[in-house]
């Protein structure tokens, strides 16, 4: 007779706190969405319980609805007034049409923080299989797409412009079917250079309508009915320069799982990305949305250097704060360590400046899921085009990457039925 403990599953220990986190997320999207239905009520109550007016007193003109913003220059962002820095028109408040007022190096610090940029898999999420999906992530620059008033920009995650073209995506062309001009849609994509197509893997806005409160099961259904719809998806031609194409997304059950894993697709794959299904498009990074490598699916699991080649110690780079504190690119940021201002000062560095440094043997040192220690190396100021400093789960997954990588088995373990798992326990009692 085999042992009993065969028939349950392996389950990694977790390394971090990165589940406790995704369940404050969730909590957090339910809270605003509370608040806002709450407020919703409010202002409709008000406006039922107000006394009846039979006129309005001169000095208090009844307002006149107020016409919606025309998109200028083609969202080319080189007007010369820049927003004011407070009120509505503050970078935090502006939306697409606004942010089109916007200088061209303001314009880039906004959309260089509109992006959802997903944590790495540092801990298998305890509901893996029921409410999240997985895809092949796709090799290329990650950028957002933006068709408005007769054309079409894509921006990198620095917020930089990569290309600007005519698309069949609604109002990204000057055609005369090409809808209202004041319309606007935003696509998260990432562009594959080798056959130069866009793929997409998340909706942001369409036509006007945005979909950044709507859960991710709700965006998918609508971009795979939606751009299709569009023409989008459908060979380069004149009013189309580059083409459009869908990313097959997957129930994350061990099915789904494999198909993302093993599945041919038109695309080098560069990982795989998790979505939970209930997660709305945040800004920022989030633990909703996950990124997992391993040698099978990806060219690059561990980081290289300038060269492009793996450096004997793990290589962090981190942001120094005004107090020398040395700090990831997180919300709230993640403290490594704390430089010396004598050191700063001989070294010619400066707050906002990013640094590279080695791990040392002392490697990394958690408690609770909390960073308590680094060895860290100072090896010198990093690229000046790197936009950010590391996440703090980058830096933990390469750092399990060299001692212990979370590896495929592990996952389809952790989203196998209770049925899959008692007969992999009977095979293995009829092995013994």
């Amino acid at each position: 007779m085999a042992p009993s403990d065969l028939r349950r599953p392996f389950k990694r220990p977790p390394i971090s706190d990165q589940e406790k986190r995704r369940t404050q997320s969730l909590l957090r999207q339910a809270q605003n969405r509370q608040d806002a239905q709450r407020h919703a009520r409010f202002l409709v109550t008000t406006v039922l319980t107000l006394p009846s007016q039979s006129y309005v007193p001169e000095s208090q003109p009844e307002p006149e609805p107020e016409p919606e913003p025309e998109l200028e220059l083609e969202l080319d962002l080189e007007l010369t007034e820049p927003a004011s820095a407070s009120g509505s028109n503050s970078l935090e408040n502006l939306d697409v049409l606004g942010a089109s007022k916007l200088k061209a190096a303001e314009a880039r610090k906004w959309f260089a923080k509109q992006l959802m940029l997903p944590e790495w898999m540092i801990d298998v999420p305890s509901n893996l299989g029921q409410d999240w999906f997985v895809f092949a992530r796709p090799s290329g620059k990650r950028c957002f797409v933006v068709s408005c008033n007769g054309t079409t920009i894509s921006r990198l995650r620095n917020g930089s412009i990569l290309s600007r073209f005519p698309s069949a995506l609604p109002s990204g062309a000057r055609r005369k079917d090409s809808g209202s001009s004041q319309s606007y849609s935003i696509l998260d994509c990432i562009f594959h250079e080798l056959d130069q197509t866009y793929y997409v893997i998340d909706m942001v806005c369409w036509r006007g309508y945005s979909l950044s409160d709507c859960t991710a099961e709700f965006r998918f259904f609508w971009l795979n009915s939606k751009l299709a719809e569009s023409g989008a998806c459908e060979p380069p031609s004149y009013y189309h320069k580059y083409r459009f194409s869908l990313v097959p997304v997957y129930g994350c059950d061990s099915n789904g799982l494999q198909a993302a894993y093993s599945a041919p697709v038109p695309f080098v794959k560069d990982g795989l990305l998790f979505y939970n299904k209930h997660a709305h498009y945040q800004a920022g990074i989030t633990p909703l949305a996950l990124v997992w490598k391993d040698e099978n699916c990806s060219q690059y699991v561990m980081d290289t250097d300038s060269k492009g080649q793996v450096p004997n110690q793990q290589q962090v780079v981190l942001e120094l704060q005004e107090d020398g504190q040395l700090t990831t690119s997180d919300d709230p940021p993640v403290v490594f360590g704390c430089l010396d201002g004598s050191f700063i000062q001989q070294s010619g560095l400066h707050s906002g400046c990013f640094i590279r440094f080695s791990i040392g043997e002392g490697g990394l040192i958690l408690m609770d899921g909390k960073l308590e220690k680094a060895d860290l190396h100072y090896l010198g100021k990093a690229n000046r085009a790197r936009g950010s400093a590391d996440s703090f789960s980058k830096v933990m997954f390469q750092y399990s990457i060299r001692h212990s990588p979370l590896k495929m088995d592990v996952l389809l373990e952790s989203v196998s039925s209770p049925v899959d798992q008692e007969s992999k326990a009977c095979d293995v009692e009829m092995d013994g």
